[in-house]
């Protein structure tokens, strides 16, 4: 098999055009969830928490800045976010629409029950 042949195969795959088409979503519902943490809730937090601005938060280790606010608003941004695709996924589960189950298979003869059927046509012959 041909290399391009190959790769033709891969690519058209149903579970990666399903992938191509996740990340593209998700990168545009990232752009969504990262423009209401900057720009609504934190500035909420920071009415909320007195006017704090944690990425103004810097330590000074000899001529070295740790600037461990960064990190804290990155931990901040994660949480939000976190719970954001939370009640995405949950939301549409409830929105998925219930396949009903479908019907069990009716029992058939168990082996021994089998096994005697041969035993008996084998003593009629």
């Amino acid at each position: 098999m041909g290399f391009i042949k190959e790769f033709k195969e891969f690519a058209m795959k149903g579970n990666v055009m399903d992938m191509a088409v996740g990340v593209i979503i998700g990168g545009a519902f990232g752009k969504i969830v990262s423009s209401l943490v900057d720009d609504v809730l934190m500035p909420l937090i920071g009415v909320a928490t007195g006017g704090v601005d944690f990425t103004g938060l810097i330590a000074k280790v000899g001529d070295a800045e740790v600037k461990y606010g960064v990190f804290i608003q990155n931990i901040i941004d994660f949480l939000i976010i976190a719970f954001c695709i939370f009640l995405m996924i949950k939301a549409m589960n409830k929105m998925k629409k219930e396949e009903p189950e479908a019907p069990a298979a009716p029992a058939g003869p168990t082996q021994e029950e089998l096994l005697a059927e041969i035993r008996d046509l084998l003593k009629t012959k």
